[in-house]
């Protein structure tokens, strides 16, 4: 079993550098200091999955040479993880109706923002179409034959889900998990999970929380996503961190 991910982004909700901002990490002239917004590009054996499809979604797909998408996946219906919907269009004329998977809270979301790619009423000619697939969080569901587990958290009391590929992790947007969930990530060899700031936050993890989580799942190897300006530099960060645990950048390509 091949597996590589590639990170397409790693910054949280506003990217860095922000706009406007004269913070000195968003003044960074280090590449790894400037953070898309998050999202992942799994390639398993013959499948490729993104997961999330953020306002940086064209660029990350044109950086990343992306070519085919077999199945989108959505953690949550915020803006900074589904943004970038209407930039499917290429794929979608590609091979027709592109498969998206997601609760059904957040597929009826969806639909509402961006009626006119899951309505087929009237359909516009240049709009993208869609296949939902909705997420039992209590199951695993299938991927072009990929048997992928759902990860619930909660974030800011709204639940969120995090996914298993085999032994690879990913989880953004996680503030708490529940045993049960912890459960679903016995044996994982690699995890990735946000850490969002050095403070605590009161939606995301911060930095000695993600050190905790990961020291309590034991991965082999651990990356941290979904970083803001104020966690500090790059290079700063990573050379506080026990040997295990990395700060995920733009472009890293890990395989498993």
């Amino acid at each position: 079993m091949a597996l590589k991910v590639y990170f397409l982004g790693t910054g949280t909700s506003q990217g860095i550098p922000i706009i406007g901002s004269n913070h000195p990490v968003c003044l960074s002239e280090n590449p790894k200091d400037k953070r898309l917004r998050s999202s992942i590009w799994v390639q398993w054996d013959e499948i490729d999955i993104v997961v999330d499809c953020g306002p940086d979604f064209r660029q990350q797909m044109l950086i990343s040479k992306c070519s085919k998408i077999d199945a989108l996946l959505f953690t949550h219906e915020h803006a900074d993880h589904t943004a970038g919907l209407d930039d499917i269009r290429p794929f979608a004329f590609k091979v027709g109706a592109l498969p998206v998977f997601s609760l059904a809270r957040v597929l009826e979301n969806l639909a509402k923002r961006f009626d006119y790619i899951f309505s087929n009423k009237n359909k516009y000619p240049g709009a993208p179409s869609v296949i939902t697939n909705v997420i039992d969080p209590n199951k695993p569901f299938i991927v072009a034959s990929k048997a992928i587990t759902p990860l619930l958290v909660t974030h800011y009391g709204l639940e969120v889900l995090g996914f298993r590929f085999g032994p690879f992790a990913y989880i953004t947007d996680m503030f708490s998990i529940t045993d049960e969930e912890v459960e679903k990530l016995a044996g994982v060899e690699v995890l990735v999970v946000n850490a969002l700031r050095i403070e605590p936050h009161p939606s995301h993890l911060h930095l000695d929380a993600a050190i905790a989580f990961t020291q309590k799942i034991c991965a082999k190897r651990n990356y941290f996503t979904h970083i803001s300006h104020h966690l500090g530099f790059h290079d700063e960060v990573q050379s506080l961190l026990p040997p295990n645990i990395h700060l995920a950048y733009d472009n890293l390509i890990i395989t498993i």
